[in-house]
């Protein structure tokens, strides 16, 4: 049975002539146990969707049900306010009292809904003890590290064993290294716990990492939606290409078409690609800038281009490419070496090179 429930949601600000539609026509499901991730440039609608399902936002049309209860539907003009949805929120923010502990932050939800002094303790104890945040409990926020609030903002969240937990970019307000730390933690919290989870994030490697399926929306309606890897692998469309990684676009004319096998012509060399989905108007051509093999003789489906710079990533070098002379066209690849200056060639797997 799904944990939430999503069908046909349409949400705008404004009236009449003037209004500007958010969401247009958005359904989805989440199931118990599972972490959808809501993944979408910022304006494609995701926080305003998240904020639907919590009451923090009114709809105009489609129906919200969190298991068998509904909470929102427009054709009955019902709408149940966001305290009785019993919905677990973590924001952007964290929102935590300055002036009050690390227990009582977390407590402050259950205090509202009149519960016994010594279950609040014990609900509290044990939720602290889960985040390993057991001996910060009288701790105020000012003396915690970004992380350890992040946490405490979950705790206060799960405090009361909510059916579903929604997340509003919770990572966003760390800093890099922590932000890989604390998107292990959670996943690993979201997995042991068996929690059910939405979770907006602008980031696709985060969504990736966190995630069982990804939401991709676009200009207020789902672009693509999937399990991370056939979201990364396998985009149905040039806007899920683009958005789910890191891209070499290239100049290419289409000079034959056979089912998904392309002849394309690359500034005078002829390669072949692989058609994929919709695009928008003129064909466009890419490839992922890992897919891209670097060869100091010749080889089959490559183009040869000059290097320009090689870039030192840790663990790896990103290298330039780029033509001197006729269509301008660049193209970046990674290398375990750094490159000495030159020519190369430079590989496109026929089946990694996507034409829409």
């Amino acid at each position: 049975m799904n944990e939430l429930t999503v069908n046909d949601l349409h949400l705008d600000y404004g009236t009449g002539a003037h209004a500007n539609q958010i969401l247009k026509g958005v359904s989805m499901h989440l199931q118990k146990g599972e972490v959808v991730a809501l993944l979408g440039p910022s304006g494609s609608g995701k926080t305003t969707l998240l904020r639907a399902v919590a009451g923090l936002e009114s709809p105009k049309q489609g129906t919200i049900a969190i298991g068998d209860r509904n909470v929102f539907d427009g054709a009955k003009n019902f709408e149940m306010a966001a305290e009785h949805r019993n919905l677990g929120l973590v924001f952007q923010s964290y929102a935590l009292w300055p002036h009050k502990t690390v227990f009582d932050n977390v407590a402050y939800g259950l205090k509202l809904r009149k519960m016994g002094s010594s279950e609040i303790k014990d609900k509290v104890s044990d939720v602290l003890k889960n985040l390993g945040l057991g001996h910060l409990a009288e701790r105020f926020p000012h003396q915690l590290s970004g992380g350890q609030q992040q946490r405490v903002a979950i705790a206060r969240a799960l405090v009361y064993n909510p059916p579903v937990i929604l997340l509003d970019e919770p990572l966003s307000n760390l800093d890099a290294k922590l932000r890989e730390e604390a998107r292990a933690f959670l996943r690993e919290l979201i997995v042991r716990l068996g929690l059910s989870a939405l979770m907006v994030t602008h980031d696709q490697a985060e969504a990736m990492a966190i995630s069982d399926r990804i939401l991709l929306l676009n200009n207020g309606k789902i672009e693509q939606q999937g399990s991370p890897q056939s979201m990364y692998e396998t985009p149905d469309t040039l806007f899920t290409a683009e958005f789910m990684g890191s891209n070499n676009r290239l100049p290419a004319k289409v000079v034959q078409r056979d089912g998904a096998r392309v002849m394309l012509d690359i500034g005078g060399t002829p390669l072949q690609g692989t058609a994929r989905g919709a695009g928008g108007g003129e064909p466009s051509t890419i490839i992922r800038v890992e897919e891209v093999k670097v060869s100091a003789t010749p080889v089959e489906n490559a183009i040869e281009l000059p290097l320009l710079t090689c870039m030192y990533l840790g663990d790896r070098f990103e290298c330039l490419f780029k033509s001197e002379s006729g269509p301008e066209m660049s193209l970046r690849a990674y290398s375990k070496y750094k490159l000495e200056a030159g020519k190369y060639w430079l590989q496109l797997p026929a089946d990694k090179l996507w034409v829409f």
